[in-house]
């Protein structure tokens, strides 16, 4: 199992979330109902992730360190949501452009060595 599929992997009901953060049930509940975090549901129960924890971690920070409100959370979560999109894109477009180029350059190479054939 890859690291990706194995954070995501549902492990953590809401009692003990909430006791790692010192948070309410209800807040993680509310958390949940304006899309900050999507725990897994498993037997109508809330299981949360390494992936969840980490995304609450976050907005932990931003409400008890910085001081963030519930509309500055949905401006930044956004925001980032969009950052990660882009991220994603950038990467595949350099992606493409590697594979073009490494395509560009065998043709030339090709080329050259082919015509030193000829030139024999």
């Amino acid at each position: 199992m890859d690291e990706k599929s194995n954070s995501s992997r549902p492990l953590y009901v809401i009692s003990v979330v909430a006791e790692m953060f010192d948070l309410h049930p209800q807040t993680l509940r509310l958390y949940e109902r304006e899309g900050f975090i999507t725990p897994t549901r498993q037997n109508n129960q809330r299981k949360y992730s390494d992936q969840d924890i980490k995304q609450l971690k976050f907005i932990v920070d931003l409400t008890r360190k910085l001081g963030v409100n519930k509309a500055g959370l949905e401006i930044i979560m956004d925001m980032r949501g969009r950052i990660d999109a882009m991220q994603k894109e950038m990467e595949g477009i350099l992606d493409y452009l590697e594979e073009d180029t490494k395509r560009y350059f065998q043709g030339r190479l090709q080329r050259i060595f082919k015509g030193e054939g000829e030139n024999r």
